[in-house]
């Protein structure tokens, strides 16, 4: 008796494994085929979706690309600028050192260098450089960097007594923290 029972389980197993053998057009690896429009029509839209998609995924990734290398051009040539117009003080200089090591007149030499000096502020000035005014002023930890305390009296207390480097601004935004010397 076993035996037979045995054999109604393993033909029960089969039964419900077996519906793939069956033929008929109502399995799900092979959805029923239709000719109906609105199936077409919903076939179509998503196909052209799918297009639309990849067009624009495309076009997204040509953006990115083309971006990229323009940021990288621009960070190449961006002092480009700045560097063909100190180009002049450059030759300037070239020509002072020229003088200094023929010229036996100080006050000449001076006076040439000053006004190599005076080009290069204005230069710079015109790209917006500007230089920070720290001594006598209030000690401010957004603009100074204290490098030490001395002792200078209640007048300066907590005021700038000396500038080791100056401080700058580009276009109004701090470029160089000023080293100063605070006093206490």
């Amino acid at each position: 008796m076993e035996d037979k029972k045995m054999h109604e389980t393993d033909n029960i197993a089969m039964d419900i494994n077996s519906d793939a053998d069956i033929p008929g057009k109502t399995h799900l690896s092979n959805p029923e085929s239709s000719d109906d429009p609105e199936t077409e029509k919903l076939l179509q839209e998503v196909q052209e979706q799918k297009d639309k998609y990849l067009r624009l995924f495309a076009e997204f990734d040509n953006y990115k690309r083309r971006t990229s290398k323009e940021r990288i051009e621009l960070m190449q040539t961006a002092g480009k600028e700045t560097i063909i117009s100190l180009l002049e003080v450059l030759d300037d200089c070239d020509r002072a050192e020229k003088q200094m090591k023929n010229s036996e007149d100080i006050q000449q030499v001076k006076e040439g260098i000053g006004l190599v000096f005076g080009k290069l502020r204005s230069i710079l000035q015109q790209k917006g450089l500007a230089a920070m005014n720290s001594i006598s002023n209030e000690f401010d930890v957004e603009k100074h960097e204290a490098i030490t305390e001395i002792e200078a009296g209640e007048k300066m207390k907590g005021k700038v007594v000396d500038e080791l480097e100056k401080g700058y601004y580009l276009n109004d935004k701090i470029i160089r923290f000023a080293k100063v010397v605070v006093g206490k």
